[in-house]
């Protein structure tokens, strides 16, 4: 059994409909044969029913589908009635989804007014503490017994009111019950939701769907993975729809790289029926960014399917495919070395070389033809010397991402160990608009790196020999495969958000862009922040209004520094750590 039919054509995967609202009244139906719904989520407060009936009618106009609320509170749920009555007194007919967190009674509340609820199963009605020492597989099963308990009211007047739910794992937000059996996990995040979805269908609710999302683009493509081999295992009507997102991507450039790389990557393998794109912008910038993403799709998968061979990885858990070390270019390559960025003779000769080495990144070496092997993707094995970098010739009619399964599959059938060079076109005539060269390149490039494939990167989409340089290590290092700048880990801002977060981000950022390998996460509230921020090394996390809590991993170290100091106890914190580097003088500086 596996995710998908096949590693080597695209084939989307077969589900049932989830009805959000009434369909030719608004309403929209996720799944099946459908085309793939786009969603946002609200940055204002959700008692501020001006601000949030200005952003929602915003975002419709945007081409937005479904458009999602934080109901924190049961008075929060309370006022998604007025904001639903103001927006029909308008003539938006759009659905709306309510955010629930730890609240029974307000997602209960919610379900009154909106279409669609979304509960994440690590904290819905899961919150005790859990002993796993002391824990016996009886105390395991009655506490599945209350959470079943606490579900029911929901799901039944969902059903009595025909509302639809989305059951969201959040990585680093599951439940200490599940994390005391399946850890901070894919597979933990898998199967908190099942339970919850075992009790809606033991309860003939079916109008639900999926969610499995990370900050890290391996982890969420490992997960919704493993979600989709899980679902097949429990049987043929078990196929629900799937919401794809990468949480907490960030802003600007690497926000819209890092989404392409996990939500590409899942559309790629044919799963995913519901995308939202997390920038930390108004929300508004979200919807193009999702349409583009969209579109660029049929060009990606689109072609011959490659011939079939077992998976030269493991498609549930990231290991990087071992290769042989070599020297190309002057430099070594493949082995335990990092992913190296190679360039045309044309970008290394144009790229603007005091530009990319302010932003500390380079051409590693030059590609040419003649420089690697060129194979073809075909039904015999290949033969090659040992030694010698790899990649699919140019002109192959089989997309790029099942061409390099393919190459690695058939080098592991062969037993050869050669490094491979990913290439983001197999046609480098062909040009795009700029940001939809940049998701396509992200997509292609990120999917295979998060599946441990390439041991050298060439992007040939980008025509700017800057840019395409720069996108190369933007890639790599949104994908986890190779670090040179800070990372953000910043959440989009909702109504729980305690402070200005695209402000705070362009504070933060002003005092630590420049450090190398250093992820930070700024979250705006304690509901989600520490959890998904779960990868990060520092953390700024609103506590309370005007309050700032800091953390080192995902322990709280600091708390209830008031928000004008935060800024430089963060810097201290990193400082005490040993992670602090200088800034550069500038030229022209003292």
């Amino acid at each position: 059994m596996s995710f998908s039919q096949s590693l080597y054509f695209y084939q989307r995967r077969p589900t049932r409909e989830v009805v959000v609202g009434i369909p030719g009244e608004g309403g929209v139906i996720i799944g099946a044969d459908q085309p793939v719904v786009v969603q946002s989520m609200l940055t204002s407060k959700t008692k501020d029913t001006d601000h949030c009936v200005r952003e929602i009618l915003e975002l419709e106009q945007a081409g937005c589908q479904l458009v999602r609320l934080t109901a924190p509170t049961l008075k929060d749920a309370q006022n998604l009635g007025v904001i639903v009555e103001r927006l029909r007194a308008r003539g938006s007919k759009i659905p709306l989804v309510a955010d629930i967190h730890f609240v029974p009674d307000a997602a209960i509340e919610a379900a009154r007014w909106v279409e669609k609820i979304r509960i994440n199963p690590g904290n819905y009605a899961d919150s005790v503490s859990w002993d796993m020492q002391s824990s016996t597989p009886e105390m395991y099963e009655a506490a599945l017994k209350r959470v079943e308990e606490k579900f029911l009211p929901l799901l039944e007047i969902c059903k009595k009111l025909g509302r639809a739910m989305r059951l969201g794992s959040n990585h680093g937000s599951l439940s200490q019950r599940i994390m005391s059996r399946y850890g901070d996990t894919p597979l933990g995040m898998v199967e908190g939701a099942l339970e919850y979805a075992r009790i809606a269908r033991k309860h003939g609710f079916h109008n639900f769907l999926f969610s499995m999302k990370a900050s890290s683009p391996k982890v969420t493509i490992e997960a919704y993975r493993l979600l989709a081999l899980k679902l097949s295992q429990e049987g043929p009507d078990c196929n629900y729809p799937f919401h794809l997102g990468v949480t907490e991507a960030g802003l600007g450039a690497d926000g819209r790289i890092k989404s392409a790389v996990g939500i590409g990557a899942l559309l790629v393998d044919g799963l995913g029926e519901t995308i939202r794109v997390s920038l930390s912008e108004d929300s508004v910038h979200e919807i193009p960014v999702c349409r583009s993403l969209l579109s660029s799709m049929p060009e990606i998968f689109s072609g011959e399917a490659a011939p079939e061979l077992p998976p030269a990885w493991n498609p549930y858990s990231y290991e990087r495919r071992p290769s042989e070390e070599i020297l190309y270019g002057g430099i070594p390559l493949g082995g335990m070395q990092p992913v190296r960025v190679l360039a045309t003779p044309e970008q290394n000769e144009r790229a603007e070389r005091k530009l990319l080495a302010k932003k500390r990144v380079f051409c590693e070496a030059e590609y040419s033809p003649h420089s690697c092997v060129e194979l073809e993707v075909s039904r015999s094995l290949p033969v090659v010397a040992p030694g010698k970098l790899v990649t699919i010739a140019d002109g192959s009619s089989v997309p790029v991402v099942f061409a390099f399964r393919w190459l690695a599959a058939a080098l592991k059938a062969a037993g050869l160990k050669n490094p491979i060079l990913l290439k983001d076109t197999f046609k480098p005539e062909e040009s795009d608009r700029a940001e939809k060269t940049v998701l396509k390149s992200a997509t292609l490039l990120g999917s295979l790196l998060c599946d441990g494939i390439g041991d050298s990167v060439l992007v040939r989409r980008e025509k700017n020999p800057t840019e395409a340089v720069l996108l190369a290590w933007n890639i790599l290092q949104a994908s986890g495969s190779r670090s040179f700048k800070t990372e953000y880990i910043s959440c989009p801002s909702c109504g729980r958000t305690l402070f200005d977060i695209q402000k705070v981000i362009a504070r933060i950022s002003e005092r630590t862009s420049h450090l190398s390998s250093v992820k930070i996460g700024i979250m705006g509230c304690i509901v989600n922040g520490p959890g998904e921020m779960a990868d990060a090394d520092f953390g700024y996390v609103g506590g309370a209004p005007g309050k700032i809590t800091l953390y080192v991993g995902k322990t709280p170290v600091e708390r209830n520094i008031p928000e004008d100091e935060a800024v430089d106890a963060l810097v201290e914190l990193i400082k005490k750590h040993g992670r602090w580097e200088e800034p550069p003088v500038s030229e022209g500086g003292i």
